[in-house]
């Protein structure tokens, strides 16, 4: 039987100096070959999560394995890949797509070696099958946000990984542009076979691509499908992030949340009104309303 792509067991991490944990009793469980989403808000413990997956971070309490091993043995071993919210350093380099792939998939060679006809075959099959072919042999800096993002997804595909870890994937791509990510990601689990994690605060990027969602604000409150993303579990989720709004109380405490889908009426009279997206209205107790946090869900 194999062992599961991750496996988190009550797993919490505070920073140093920090009073409050980062995570708190997390455990979660990615099958081989399961694409996975991490919605959360900013601040929810999104990042810390990905960081001890990928081996970054020491794990305080409880256990991560990545495919039955210490997550920093699976990531040296070559079985993560991983593309990170911001590339700078890439962009600034004076170096083609396929120098950057080719780096990423000699990166156990000594400096000035010879490149091997496999690796050079390995790149080459990476920058094909995330459509990267095309551009090549442009800057890495000249790149569209859809381009870029296949570059990168193919740089860290040239290891052949087992787990692709996908951080904040959509951001600085257009609207069209995210539904042509969508189907890359789509059509490279086919073809691949890989488990993908895709960590995100858009409520549609990890929709459109996942067989199964979890929900993360410092602790998990929802694993499944993402038809269950009740506008209830949108509520309790982003309630994390609605004391950032500007001009809000910097305390909830007393505060109503409540939540409701397209067209669907809000029951409190003091805002009684339909959205054509799911929305989480916030309601201070003087009964009025302060503000509303929107994003898209079927439902």
């Amino acid at each position: 039987m194999n062992a599961p792509a991750v496996q988190i067991t009550r797993t919490s991490f505070t920073y140093p100096g920090e009073r409050i944990a980062a995570l708190s009793q997390v455990s979660l469980t990615v099958e081989p070959g399961q694409r996975l989403g991490i919605l959360g808000p900013n601040g929810g413990g999104k990042s810390t999560l990905l960081k001890l997956i990928l081996g970054l971070l020491p794990v305080q309490s409880g256990s991560v394995q990545v495919l039955g091993m210490e997550p920093a043995a699976a990531r040296r071993a070559g079985l993560i890949g991983y593309v990170a919210q911001r590339a700078d350093l890439e962009l600034g380099a004076p170096l083609s797509v396929r120098q950057v792939v080719q780096l990423a998939a000699a990166w156990r060679l000594s400096p000035f070696s010879m490149i091997p006809s496999g690796i050079r075959q390995r790149v080459e099959r990476a920058l094909a099958i995330t459509e990267a072919l095309p551009f090549a042999e442009r800057p890495i800096g000249d790149l569209s946000g859809g381009q870029l993002q296949r570059a990168l997804i193919a740089r860290a595909l040239a290891c052949e990984p087992k787990l692709l870890v996908l951080d904040e994937p959509t951001v600085g791509i257009d609207a069209p542009g995210q539904v042509q990510f969508a189907k890359l990601l789509s059509d490279l689990h086919a073809k691949l076979g890989l488990t993908i994690l895709t960590v995100s605060h858009d409520l549609r990027a990890i929709a459109a691509g996942s067989d199964a969602v979890a929900c993360l604000a410092q602790r998990l409150h929802f694993h499944a499908s993402p038809q269950g993303l009740t506008p209830r579990v949108l509520a309790e989720l982003f309630s994390h992030d609605i004391a950032g709004i500007a001009g809000l109380p910097g305390s909830l405490e007393g505060t109503h949340i409540h939540a409701h889908g397209p067209g669907e009426p809000c029951s409190d009279p003091a805002h009684s009104h339909t959205h054509a997206t799911t929305s989480v209205t916030l309601t201070t107790p003087r009964g009025q309303a302060d503000g509303t946090i929107s994003g898209r869900a079927e439902q």
